[in-house]
């Protein structure tokens, strides 16, 4: 399986979009500071997550996620949950 994720930054409280084979092993590493990318904002909590039996098309949506208008749109879907962790959504 492979996984497209968000994680919410305890810090800044910005949003990181990434995908991984292995999802446990990969938010360790990015509270654990070894994502040069995500390491000045640890502690990260994993906010939502879809699995892919395809890296092509977990690929191709984080992509997509990663612009803004698709990654609005999700957190959009996501307005209740967020408004509690203090998010800004776009």
């Amino acid at each position: 399986m492979y996984y497209v994720y968000l994680l919410k930054s305890n810090v800044n409280k910005d949003i990181y979009v990434g995908f991984t084979g292995d999802l446990k092993i990969r938010y360790e590493q990015h509270n654990s500071g070894q994502v040069t990318s995500t390491k000045a904002y640890r502690p990260w909590t994993l906010i939502y997550y879809e699995a892919y039996s395809n890296k092509e098309d977990a690929a191709c949506r984080e992509k997509q996620l990663k612009m803004h208008a698709a990654k609005s749109a999700l957190l959009k879907q996501m307005k209740n949950y967020l408004s509690s962790q203090d998010v800004k959504i776009a």
